[in-house]
């Protein structure tokens, strides 16, 4: 029977306005917008930027970024050596169990296994549809497990020419998104020492052209020594105060460099495409900071802006480490599997050497299944001060330089941080430039007893088998509470808490109870 042409045109109309827009709208979901990262890594950094409350910190640009996105207050590197911090930026696992147990350059020649390649982070993306570059500092190995598509060449002291050299790259027209890997050498030690100083003991330079020089495009940014902030673990001497002034200059470089990077996106229109990390590797390089376990080597700086979200200008007081770098990247362009903690599509290690004809007799995986990430992402985080994720934080430091052997492990809450220095027995060894250092040599020359920051020489050389401090109270870990009785229980406590957390995180060194 034909049905009447008003009832034909009712229907019509009913699968116009109705079912139509619904299946539009099922389109509309699926289709993900732009989503670019950029991820800005410094060398030796900590929190000593105007946004994290500095007086004296010119760091326009970052403080920008911070005002419009979310400043993490509790972000830790999991080590503070360079090599073994980058592995787990770019893993998601901790170093103990990627194999990158120090510095990959020279003759130290520490690796990742090359089964890692399974969840690290460069190729990840490429196979979620990104284009991959790198520029700057890269001091990790193997390359093709940590392979970009693009090496950007630059001078990684150069902030301002590094941001230039990335302009083809994030203006190339492309269907894809990208994924650019920016690290600066800054504020590392490097270039000598300032010879204009009246010190006997000379400064080192942190990378800073001698006599005032400059680096193109950059107006560089002079401090006095006389107003710097003395961190709590730094002794209050005019070396020390030297050697700030230094670093406070190559600092207020890196922010010039991140300045001109954002102007670059904004040129490109894809400023409010594109999601902006700024992280250090670790903390700052003098002793007490860089290769120590103490706040001062972990706490590093951690701004994040998302353009995606509405909340802007928050900030977190939730425990964040850079184990949660990589499965956070991947959560943000749609390429990790949240109930797995894995890649929705990771890479067949087996087939990947094999296809390459490569590494087939090597010891690729230490044993490990690199099925998971050790951390988790803190996309959901941004916007949200009430947001948390992880309970406590866990590091793990085995060497920096080859000839620097000290495992440390560190279990640390909002309470109670433990500290186990496996080595005890050992004389806490010194990466060169730190032993060097005018603000270490100064004190050191004075004997044992001479006081360095909260600690003295001595103490700081001779390190007990744990040290606990309540965090709390003690934010800069002047009182060792092991030897306590009063927190016996404590202790015991959190040994407990140290030894599951290496017994998940598949941490080889958990034997050292045993035999040690």
């Amino acid at each position: 029977m034909k049905r009447p042409l008003s009832a034909l045109l009712v229907v019509s109309a009913f699968l116009l306005f109705f079912v139509a827009p619904i299946s539009l709208f099922a389109a509309d979901d699926t289709k993900r917008p732009e989503r670019n990262i950029v991820f800005f890594i410094t060398d030796d950094e900590s929190p000593t930027l105007g946004c994290y409350g500095d007086p004296i910190a010119v760091t326009p640009n970052i403080d920008a970024i911070a005002k419009d996105g979310t400043l993490f207050r509790n972000a830790f590197a999991t080590t503070a050596s360079c090599s073994a911090s980058r592995s787990v930026v770019l893993t998601g696992l901790h170093n103990h169990m990627n194999g990158q147990y120090g510095h990959t350059h020279h003759f130290h020649k520490f690796s990742s296994y090359h089964d890692v390649v399974s969840l690290a982070l460069p190729l990840l993306l490429e196979n979620a549809g990104y284009r991959t570059a790198r520029c700057g500092k890269y001091h990790v190995a193997p390359e093709a497990v940590f392979h970009f598509e693009e090496v950007i060449p630059a001078n990684s002291r150069s902030t301002v020419q590094m941001a230039n050299n990335c302009e083809d790259f994030i203006k190339t027209q492309d269907d894809r998104p990208f994924f650019l890997y920016f690290a600066t050498s800054d504020p590392h030690r490097g270039g000598g020492v300032d010879k204009t100083s009246e010190r006997e003991l000379k400064p080192d330079l942190f990378g800073n052209k001698p006599n005032k020089g400059a680096y193109p495009g950059v107006k560089e940014v002079f401090y006095d020594p006389a107003k710097v902030p003395v961190p709590e673990f730094l002794p209050d001497t005019p070396d020390t105060r030297e050697e700030l002034a230094q670093y406070y200059q190559a600092c207020s470089r890196v922010d010039q460099g991140l300045g001109r990077l954002v102007e670059i996106l904004k040129e490109a229109g894809v400023y409010d495409k594109t999601l902006i990390v700024f992280t250090a590797d670790h903390g700052m390089a003098f002793s007490g900071g860089k290769t120590t376990v103490y706040e001062g080597g972990l706490r590093v700086p951690f701004v994040v802006r998302d353009p995606y979200i509405e909340n802007r200008g928050e900030e977190s007081y939730a425990l964040i480490s850079h184990v949660d770098i990589t499965p956070s990247l991947l959560d943000f362009a749609g390429a990790l599997d949240k109930q797995a903690n894995a890649p929705k599509n990771p890479i067949n290690a087996n087939k990947f050497w094999k296809e390459r004809g490569e590494a087939l007799q090597e010891n690729r995986s230490g044993g490990n299944k690199f099925d998971h990430y050790h951390g988790h992402s803190w996309i959901d985080l941004l916007g949200d001060p009430e947001a948390t994720t992880h309970d406590s934080i866990f590091a793990s430091h085995t060497f920096h330089e080859i000839q620097m052997y000290y495992p440390m492990r560190v279990y640390r809450d909002q309470r109670f941080k433990l500290i186990w220095n496996i080595a005890h027995k050992l004389d806490y060894p010194f990466a060169s430039d730190l032993w060097a250092a005018s603000s270490w040599q100064a004190q050191y020359q004075q004997g044992e007893d001479a006081s360095y920051g909260k600690k003295t020489v001595g103490e700081y050389i001779h390190r007990p088998k744990f040290e606990l401090y309540n965090i709390e109270t003690d934010p800069h870990e002047e009182l060792n509470l092991a030897e306590d009785p009063a927190y016996a229980k404590v202790l015991e406590e959190y040994k407990q808490k140290l030894k599951a957390k290496q017994k998940e995180l598949d941490d080889p060194w958990i034997m050292k109870w045993e035999y040690e």
